[in-house]
């Protein structure tokens, strides 16, 4: 029987890797250990370790990295103290990581310097600011990559990574998109009172690299809104640098009808909100990422996916006020084509496990070596 532990520090990495961890829980060829820490903790974005513990996972440990100080390299450290430890404790097999968070370098850390096989979810891809680095570096610090396409898969072998350790799998929330277990909208609108009959999603997050310009970017931001006449179903941003500024701006709509403001919204119940939404707006990458499979008009904001947002239909748009409000004076006209399967077909789960049940992928050599491109 291999370990598997899981590493997820926020309400959107949980979302992508749900069915993964459900999957393997589920198989007795393995044992499953999800490792929760982040944003997951913390109230002031929704306590989401209450979701987490609604899937009855079997191993559940939960780790407290924020810092009073909250700087990142200081929840990095602190991150990479409380894993290393659990995995003392548990000795995986395996570390499964996602995307480009903090709490997904530590695992990579952990895990390359502790001889432990390290997998990576969603690498090779381009993430913008700050992300664009962690996304890369973890990528050099694991053993196994789980891409999204071809795309993603060719990057990793242009940073030199061995074409045996590349699997492409496709992105695993897709599968949770275009399942049949999504909650009908009567019953969202009702679990939420959320009371519009139509609506528009928001997501604005921090930029770390611009933290600076980061209060003045979210006052505008709100400020567009507010002169807006939609109705707007607001989610509080992640807890990256600068993330107090937007949600003490978002203070400012808390007793204008036209909006309902939330710290997190449970994932399947967040589809089934952007799948019946008349737009989304902000910088969040649901605008880029899984807005288009519901063929859903975005306005996307600034720099944060400024690599990401290359869809000529997707309405990029700087953080300035004129700006903002030219794209929302005509985004109820804007047609948006359907993506197509360029991040999977919905079979990611399937995919992923007959991966890990494949002896070839633990023979894999923990020495990493680099290819070089012929």
């Amino acid at each position: 029987m291999k370990k598997i532990l899981f590493l997820t520090g926020t309400r959107a990495d949980f979302g992508k890797i749900k069915s993964l961890i459900s999957t393997l829980d589920r198989d007795q060829d393995f044992e499953v250990f999800v490792f929760v820490t982040g944003m997951h903790l913390q109230e002031q974005y929704g306590y989401t370790l209450i979701e987490i513990e609604r899937c009855n996972f079997k191993n559940i440990h939960t780790f407290e990295n924020h810092t009073h100080e909250t700087t990142m390299d200081l929840t990095l450290a602190k991150t990479i103290e409380g894993l290393s430890a659990y995995c003392k404790q548990v000795k995986p097999d395996l570390i499964v990581v996602h995307g480009d968070r903090l709490e997904t370098l530590a695992g990579a850390i952990v895990g390359s310097l502790n001889n432990i096989l390290v997998a990576h979810i969603e690498g090779g891809e381009l993430s913008g600011t700050v992300d664009e680095l962690i996304r890369h570096s973890v990528s050099k610090l694991s053993h196994i990559h789980f891409v999204s396409n071809n795309e993603a898969a060719k990057r990793l072998k242009q940073m030199g990574e061995i074409e045996s350790s590349i699997f492409t799998i496709g992105s695993p929330d897709i599968d949770i998109m275009f399942s049949d277990n999504l909650p009908d909208l009567s019953v969202v609108k009702k679990y939420y009172d959320i009371s519009f009959e139509n609506y528009a999603i928001v997501m604005f997050h921090p930029v770390t690299t611009e933290v600076n310009q980061m209060q003045s970017f979210a006052e505008t931001f709100v400020k567009s809104l507010a002169a807006d006449n939609h109705n707007y179903v607001v989610i509080y941003p992640n807890n990256d640098l600068g993330s107090q500024f937007i949600i003490e701006e978002y203070k400012k709509l808390k007793d204008n009808s036209r909006f309902r403001i939330f710290p997190s919204l449970r994932f399947e119940y967040f589809l089934t909100l952007l799948k019946n939404s008349q737009f989304i707006i902000g910088n969040s990458s649901a605008g880029i990422r899984e807005a288009p499979y519901y063929g859903i008009p975005i306005i996307n904001i600034g720099t944060r996916q400024q690599n990401r947002a290359v869809q000529a239909d997707i309405i990029n748009v700087d953080y300035g006020f004129q700006a903002i409000k030219e794209a929302l004076s005509v985004i109820d006209t804007h047609k948006i084509k359907r993506s197509d399967a360029s991040f999977g077909k919905g079979n990611s789960t399937a995919l992923f496990l007959e991966c890990l049940q494949k002896e070839n992928i633990w023979q894999l050599n923990h020495q990493k070596q680099f290819r070089d491109r012929e």
